[in-house]
């Protein structure tokens, strides 16, 4: 005989199989390392660098012989220059008569100042010596036996010539003459109407004839090492002359002008031997002068030297270790520096960093 089944403990039956088997297969991936979600990739490692060799730019220290110079362009001035000035203070100049350039002649004006009413004076006192001499003639006709009232009657007339005379030296004291003849090279910037000052030099005469070569910086010190008497190369053009240096900053003459002073303060010249007769005032040519030379001493590139807080040092390569070493320098010149103390020669210093 069949039985009748509860359908509500059939349904209760398949639940519980469904847990048991989900269950059954949670722990199976647990121990099979499978995940309901998805594995992420691993990531790739970075690939193995070589590192980059350095490379240096050496040089071997050697000997050789150096030489320090001084090289520049000067220019041709008159080594015979007169000064013109006033010798008494207080007038106001009315002309200047030149230009800087200008040719003059000894006797030439150059320039004036204000006359006031001398020049009427002047006019005056020659009537007053006219008269004088009409009556000096006078009393020699009408007084020959008066010997005394003919002298009083010629010092009268020698007196009022003596005035006259002073007044045309003041007259001639407003004009300034050149007592030389030659070019302007050189004009004080006073202007029309400003009071002159006695002994100033307003204007500068040069001969022409009579050539030195002068060579300016901006620094003094870059005159160093210039002496009296050093050979110059001195090249025109296409000729090659040789030249002394004459005057240095420490051997220019005194002068009140202070923008000649100044120049003569970074300023040498030198007197050159054959020059040509072509060469005129303000021509240039390129000058050379040795200063100091030395023979048989290590040398190295001027880049390979370093320095810094006063220290002096090369870097240099032994294997492949770079190594500083202090240096005591000589002589540097344009590309090169002497080294005394620090190096041997066959070292390799390193120029680049």
């Amino acid at each position: 005989m069949w039985k009748k089944v509860n359908h509500s403990c059939s349904v209760t039956y398949r639940i519980r199989m469904a847990a048991l088997t989900f269950l059954v297969l949670v722990i199976a991936c647990m121990f099979t390392g499978c995940s309901l979600l998805p594995q992420e990739e691993q990531a790739l490692k970075p690939p193995l660098v070589k590192p980059v060799k350095e490379s240096f730019e050496l040089f071997e220290v050697k000997k050789g012989s150096i030489t320090k110079q001084i090289s520049g362009i000067g220019v041709f001035a008159s080594d015979k220059m007169q000064s013109l000035f006033y010798a008494e203070s207080g007038g106001r100049l009315i002309a200047i008569n030149v230009s800087l350039g200008s040719v003059v002649s000894k006797g030439d004006v150059v320039a004036e100042l204000d006359k006031g009413e001398i020049e009427g004076k002047i006019q005056q006192q020659e009537l007053v010596v006219e008269k004088a001499r009409l009556i000096l003639e006078q009393a020699k006709d009408e007084m020959r036996g008066e010997p005394v009232a003919i002298r009083i009657k010629l010092l009268e007339m020698q007196k009022e010539e003596i005035q006259l005379d002073m007044l045309k030296k003041q007259l001639n004291r407003t004009k300034l003459v050149s007592d030389v003849s030659g070019i302007v090279t050189y004009i004080d910037p006073i202007k029309q109407g400003d009071a002159v000052v006695a002994y100033k030099t307003l204007f500068t005469v040069s001969d022409p004839k009579s050539m030195k070569l002068v060579y300016e910086t901006n620094n003094a010190l870059d005159l160093t090492g210039i002496q009296v008497g050093l050979t110059a190369a001195v090249k025109i053009k296409d000729g090659l002359y040789t030249g002394k240096v004459a005057q240095i900053p420490a051997t220019a003459p005194f002068n009140e002008v202070k923008a000649i002073a100044e120049k003569n303060a970074k300023s040498i010249v030198v007197v050159t031997e054959g020059l040509p007769d072509t060469i005129e005032i303000g021509n240039s040519a390129d000058i050379t002068i040795v200063t100091e030379k030395r023979d048989d001493v290590l040398l190295i590139p001027k880049v390979g030297l370093r320095s810094y807080m006063g220290r002096d040092y090369v870097q240099v390569l032994e294997g492949e270790v770079r190594k500083e070493i202090d240096v005591e320098k000589g002589i540097v010149s344009a590309n090169e520096v002497e080294i005394r103390k620090g190096l041997k020669e066959g070292q390799k210093v390193i120029l680049n960093n």
